[in-house]
């Protein structure tokens, strides 16, 4: 097998408003498309881990045509269960996206409110230089930016 790109990162979210805010908002990303859909279709219920009765769906990028895209998905009316989980931890430990001014986006994130997964110190090297940083969404994932 040869894939050629990931075509996108799914996160479902407790509360879809909120990460709006977050990941639209804040963070810049663009809305290509939000709806409801069906958590049966395509044979998908047995991947659930509760039976589900409604799902929204939000697809983002950061530009027009862009890949990866971020799919949101929320069920509205049940409660999601689940803690997000560390770096040390099996499992998709967080979402990464490159940039072209890490310490730039720092300092605009913090002036829109959004906390630094630590002190910024703890990211800034001997150089005085930060490469990389990491955030987290409403839900507790963490977000990189590098």
């Amino acid at each position: 097998m040869e894939a050629s790109c990931v075509t996108h990162i799914g996160i479902c979210v407790r509360d879809m408003d909120k990460s709006l805010v977050f990941y639209r908002d804040a963070l810049g990303m663009n809305v290509l498309g939000d709806r409801p859909t069906d958590p049966t279709e395509g044979g998908r219920l047995h991947n659930y881990k509760h039976k589900r009765t409604a799902r929204r769906w939000v697809s983002l990028s950061f530009g027009e045509g862009k890949s990866p895209t971020l799919t949101l998905t929320s069920h509205p009316g049940d409660q999601p269960d689940g803690e997000p989980i560390l770096l040390d931890q099996v499992g998709i430990s967080h979402i990464s996206f490159g940039v072209e001014d890490v310490k730039g986006l720092a300092e605009e994130l913090m002036a829109k409110g959004v906390e630094l997964a630590g002190p910024l110190e703890a990211f800034t090297n001997a150089n005085g230089e930060i490469n990389s940083i990491y955030v987290h969404d409403p839900d507790g994932i963490m977000v990189q930016f590098n």
